[in-house]
């Protein structure tokens, strides 16, 4: 029969069992502690972050948006796939459209660096200052514009007068230059192209800021110096300029002289000519910020005066600035 006075447990209030019993208990809370203690942590790490949490998110996500010039676009993107490799938590975004796009970007607050063949003009940096923002110049790297024919063409030099003739209309066929009777075909970039502004305001007008001398209205704008060597390839009579990055070897480039006097020194643009100072159509390249550059975008810009950098300008056909 069942005893309801019955102690089913033993007396075990000074017995070994008794200690067990509490040690087991004892480690059973200690567990389920540590167990909450670990869940709050998870929760709060997981949370969405507000106020200071945001900045420093936001720092570690180093991140730059670069745009403008199609003469750096290649420059760029190499530029910014190296950095990458070495930086893996960075992300450049790069992309091209040209240096009067890339300065607008800028303006617009919508880019965090613009690159461009050109310096920014005087209007653009007012209308910057009337948005919020000091443009601030880093020159980059050097380049040489080089004059190209078909490989076809049997002219070699030219003047910066002959030059400025040919895309102001006032010379129209080769055969006037010693070549053949064939037209000429001029070949330009697009007028948002900073190669195009700096051609007009050096070649065209001679460096002469009082000079109102435009391109013949049948010059060909095209839209990048990929097309402009296609047309080159392809036309025998075409005559364009590019970079020096952009010249391949089915091209045949053009020696230049500013000179006008007896029998002058014709000049091939390359690294040497432009430090140098010898060749006459060369320019520096450029990248704008928005005010001095802070964080990241400091952090890039620093590198891209590395050596390991400029051996990247220098692989590219452009002039390394620690060359000049």
């Amino acid at each position: 029969m069942f005893n309801s006075n019955r102690n089913l447990l033993p007396d075990c209030s000074n017995s070994l069992i008794a200690k067990k019993s509490v040690a087991i208990i004892i480690w059973m809370q200690s567990k389920v502690i540590q167990l909450l203690i670990l869940i709050v942590l998870v929760t709060t790490a997981c949370s969405p972050r507000t106020g200071d949490d945001e900045t420093s998110l936001a720092d570690s996500n180093e991140s730059i948006n670069n745009v403008g010039s199609d003469t750096m676009v290649n420059l760029a993107l190499a530029c910014a796939e190296q950095y990458q490799m070495d930086n893996p938590q960075s992300n450049l975004s790069v992309s091209g459209g040209g240096s009067g796009t890339g300065i607008a970007s800028l303006i617009n607050k919508t880019t965090d660096l613009a690159n461009a063949s050109r310096k920014i003009k005087s209007e653009e940096i007012v209308n910057a200052q009337a948005n919020g923002i000091e443009p601030v110049e880093f020159i980059v790297a050097r380049d040489a514009i080089a004059v190209i024919v078909n490989p076809n063409n049997p002219i070699s030099q030219l003047t910066l007068q002959q030059l400025s003739d040919i895309y102001s209309g006032k010379i129209n066929n080769w055969q006037e230059l010693g070549g053949e009777d064939r037209p000429i075909v001029r070949l330009s970039r697009e007028t948002n192209s900073g190669t195009h502004v700096y051609f007009l305001e050096q070649v065209l007008r001679l460096g002469d800021k009082n000079d109102k001398t435009l391109f013949s209205t049948d010059t060909l704008l095209l839209p990048s110096s990929e097309v402009i060597g296609a047309e080159i390839r392809s036309n025998p009579n075409a005559i364009g300029y590019d970079g020096l990055g952009y010249v391949t070897p089915d091209m045949k480039v053009v020696a230049v002289t500013a000179s006008q006097l007896g029998d002058p020194d014709f000049i091939y643009p390359s690294s040497e000519t432009v430090n140098d100072g010898t060749y006459p159509i060369a320019r520096d390249l450029y990248m704008y910020t928005a005010g001095e550059p802070v964080g990241f975008v400091k952090k890039y810009i620093g590198w891209i005066y590395t050596p390991q950098a400029q051996e990247i300008v220098s692989d590219l056909g452009f002039v390394p600035i620690l060359a000049k």
